[in-house]
């Protein structure tokens, strides 16, 4: 009598494997919005490239708008310098911070420079800080001051 089976070995045990814990959530994002003057191009520019160079405590490295304050502004109609409407901006870009200047003409060749921080979530103006400067070459002397200041714990 021939009795014949067949059988499989057995696959062997596979090793427990922990999950991956889940990536941590990103930083909280901060936005950079173009400083923006039709008279003062050159310190707009040099404003904005501070304004990046800044460090924000609890906000990751910023990253630039595209666009203006205003420009941001006046597409999602809402152009009043008020929590609500910077709120709004902040929303609209995916902001949790906001990071902006104003340049503004005062007397003959002075100008005032506005530099400030917004928190979107908390809908609060953080910081602001400004100064009239003499002209465009002091004022951007004073930049990386005045935006230490606006940023500062």
């Amino acid at each position: 009598m021939i009795i014949a089976g067949c059988s499989h070995a057995r696959p062997p045990a596979r090793p427990v494997v922990a999950a991956a814990p889940p990536p941590p959530p990103p930083p909280p994002k901060l936005v950079v919005l173009l400083a923006e003057s039709d008279r003062f191009p050159e310190l707009a520019r040099a404003t904005t490239e501070t304004l990046l160079a800044a460090k924000v405590a609890g906000l990751a490295t910023a990253k630039e708008s595209k666009v203006s304050l205003e420009v941001v502004q006046l597409s999602i109609e809402c152009v009043d310098p008020t929590t609500a409407c910077y709120q709004a901006v902040g929303k609209s870009l995916a902001a949790d911070g906001l990071l902006f200047a104003q340049i503004t003409a005062v007397k003959r060749r002075q100008l005032k420079v506005t530099i400030s921080l917004f928190d979107v979530d908390e809908k609060t103006l953080k910081t602001k800080a400004e100064r009239v400067f003499a002209n465009e070459t002091e004022a951007a002397a004073g930049l990386a001051d005045l935006v230490a200041e606006a940023t500062k714990p």
